[in-house]
């Protein structure tokens, strides 16, 4: 007869993560999924394959979610993995691997009995190879306690099916990229509201680990206002003491007027339809130029030989410039 337990899940929101705490669950098993957060888009806001909002599957299917943030650890392995980066920035096998170290922390603290991931053999590039997997599993130092429900009947039997605790006959042999098994577990299950599948968080973006890995050469001491504008509007390294951002539209408008810093400057052509655009560095004459002819190359004068343009960085205190758009081939030249 199947003994009751209590599993720690590692739970994203995503398809994969939920149907191995739905496995779990439908043999009478205690659920605690932990949904990590970072400052390089996994959060709930977005519907990341790593970062999607956890708690309506929770409430439908009665388990406990607990938020945490991976904080400066994770910035650190992020600047330096030890198992490498990915195609981008992305540090796969470490993020794997410290969350699995969080995970086993608060295993022992609950009391529980073991860890379980929606990890699926083959299915991810860098981190779900066997190899891999059998690589993060030794440096997690949960050899025996961490289970993978959906690859199970592949892989050598945990000490939860081995106790009796996990029938492992209701587990999965699912192998490889294909979701189609997934997906008609999901309906079997009744799981309806669940992201389309991603290539994963901001770390996997080309254009967004430039601007990381621009950031990081440029400083020491990571400032997490500065990783939160990496997220918004379009870059551009003028020199290694000039930087310039420039908005999209209103909320990023809105999000660089917030972010703003004191002794930076802000950049407008007013009543023209005009991004916000945010310079970080000494207000240089070069400056100056830079980051008005940026501005008004964004701004709805963008085909005016000349362009009005008003910076501050006290409103009550405006200075105005007159410039020229920014030509393409300068703009190609210190966009990152």
């Amino acid at each position: 007869m199947t003994k009751k337990g209590h599993g720690i899940a590692l739970f994203s929101g995503g398809l994969d993560s939920a149907l191995a705490i739905i496995l779990i669950r439908r043999q009478g098993i205690k659920v605690t999924a932990l949904s990590f957060m970072n400052h390089f888009g996994c959060d709930m806001d977005d519907r990341s394959s790593c970062g999607s909002n956890p708690f309506p599957v929770a409430e439908k299917f009665d388990f406990k979610v607990k938020l945490m943030h991976l904080g400066q650890q994770f910035v650190d392995i992020v600047r330096n993995p030890k198992y490498g980066h990915g195609k981008n920035m992305n540090p796969c096998i470490d993020c794997r691997i410290i969350m699995l170290r969080e995970a086993k922390q608060f295993m022992e603290m609950s009391g529980a009995d073991f860890v379980f991931t929606g990890e699926v053999i083959g299915q991810r590039p860098m981190s779900q190879h066997r190899q891999q997997m059998e690589l993060v599993l030794r440096d997690s130092k949960l050899e025996g306690k961490l289970v993978r429900p959906l690859s199970a009947k592949l892989l050598p039997e945990t000490e939860p099916e081995l106790s009796g605790i996990i029938d492992r006959d209701q587990l999965e042999d699912i192998n490889g990229r294909s979701r189609k098994r997934q997906m008609a577990m999901a309906v079997e299950f009744g799981l309806e509201d669940y992201p389309t599948p991603a290539s994963g968080c901001l770390l996997t973006d080309e254009g967004y680990s430039a601007r990381l890995r621009d950031y990081f050469s440029h400083t020491e001491l990571v400032d997490f206002t500065e990783l939160n504008l990496l997220k918004i509007g379009r870059h551009f390294r003028i020199n290694d003491n000039l930087k310039i951002i420039v908005g999209r539209d209103e909320p990023e408008n809105n999000k660089i007027e917030k972010y703003c810093k004191k002794g930076e400057w802000l950049f407008e052509a007013l009543d023209t339809g005009s991004p916000i655009t945010l310079l970080k560095g000494e207000l240089t004459d070069e400056a100056i130029k830079a980051a008005a002819s940026i501005t008004a190359r964004y701004c709805r004068k963008r085909k005016d030989d000349e362009v009005e343009i008003t910076f501050w960085q006290d409103e009550s205190d405006l200075k105005k410039t007159v410039v020229s758009p920014a030509e393409e081939d300068f703009l190609a030249s210190v966009r990152l």
